[in-house]
This record gives structure tokens, sequence and C-alpha cells, in this order.
């Protein structure tokens, strides 16, 4: 398999793209990194999936096609143990898709108000599926990774770091939220730096072989 010279990762969401360019650029200078927003009419495919590796699928092969490219795409959630693992596959959605984070954290530190804070445990889930085009133009190979990074619900946002549900997610060994962290400690503790490792040294070991 040659070594690409181009990776795309399939999102639109730029904070996303940020962080995982960040990530990957740092170990994968030689490869130039792209998001959808370089592909004028690319799909933003819709997550049909039952799963957060279906989901990630479904976005890595749809870029993968459409581009002709080496595509990455990720799906995460937040699973929160005192609402049986919700919102889980459902976090960007929760409350309603239009409704901002600020909204969504609100609504879950509300339902969680009688909680007591043993019994907040929560966990951030990322899944990254990486899809390499055939030369048919039409076959793909697609290859799945995931990653948890375990925490707690906090009884009120703190930290202007991140995006999402970080200002609400407490690291008990950190001692602060995971949005209190610098861009270099989230990626070192984060569910998504923890999987693009792995899908790191996955295409490290490709591009050795080639």
């Amino acid at each position: 398999m040659s070594q690409p010279a181009v990776l795309v990762i399939a999102t639109h969401n730029r904070k996303k793209a940020g962080e995982m360019v960040q990530i990957l650029s740092a170990r994968f200078p030689q490869i130039e990194l792209r998001t959808l927003a370089d592909y004028e009419g690319a799909p933003e495919p819709e997550e049909t999936g039952t799963t957060y590796v279906e989901n990630a699928r479904i976005k890595s092969e749809s870029a993968a096609r459409f581009t002709g490219e080496w595509s990455l795409a990720d799906d995460a959630g937040l699973e929160i143990d005192a609402l049986d693992g919700a919102p889980g596959l459902y976090s960007k959605r929760f409350g309603g898709e239009d409704l901002p984070f600020p909204q969504k954290i609100q609504k879950i530190l509300d339902l969680l108000a009688d909680i007591p804070q043993e019994s907040r445990g929560a966990r951030f889930r990322c899944c990254v599926s990486l899809s390499v085009p055939g030369g048919d133009g039409q076959s793909l190979e697609t290859t799945g990774f995931e990653a948890t990074c375990e925490g707690s619900i906090a009884t009120e946002p703190s930290g202007n770091g991140g995006f999402g549900y970080d200002p609400i997610f407490f690291l008990g060994d950190r001692g602060c939220t995971m949005a209190d962290l610098t861009a270099e400690q989230k990626h070192e503790v984060s569910h998504r730096g923890k999987v693009l490792k792995a899908a790191g040294d996955f295409l490290e070991s490709r591009l050795v072989q080639s």
C-alpha cells in the first residue's frame, strides 16, 4: 500500500477538525491534511448507524468515495452512568440538534441535580474509521479504532478550552474539567487523543511497509 500524500478529515465541524489536524499533523508532517470543506459539493452523509463504529464508517467511506483519498472520520459521545449511558450516540442531538451546547450542558446538570458526586460517573467514547480507496475506484479498505476517557459530571461548568461537553467533564486525576486543560494536555488524556494515537500507529505501520 502506497503512502498517502493526502488524508481527508471527513467532517465539516471546524473545531473537531482542528483538534484532529493538530494531533495528526504533528505526527505526520509529510501528509497534507484536508477536510471536507476543501471539496466543493462534498456530501454530509446521514448518521444512520446504531453504534459509533457504524457512524464513523459511514462518514469515512463517503469521504473516501467522493474524494478518492484516504479518509478518516470519528464519532463520539458522552455516556453518563446515572442516565443509563445517555446521551451517548445522540450526544450531538441531545435536546435537539440546533440546541447550543451551553443549553445542552444545563439540561444535563438539571437531570443530575439530585445525584451525588460519587454517582455521577461518565465517560467520553470515540471511534475512528480510516477508509482507503482501492485501485479500482470503488472498493474500500476500512479499519476501525475505539478509545474511552473516564471521568464524572461536574456540578457546574468550568474552563474555556475544548468544545461540546468538555466544561462539565471532570477528570478526577487532574482535579479539573476537560475544558480547563490546554490543548496539549487534553490530547494526552482525551478519548479523541487516544483513538487518534491508535489510528496513527496503524497508519505509521502502513507507511513503514510502503
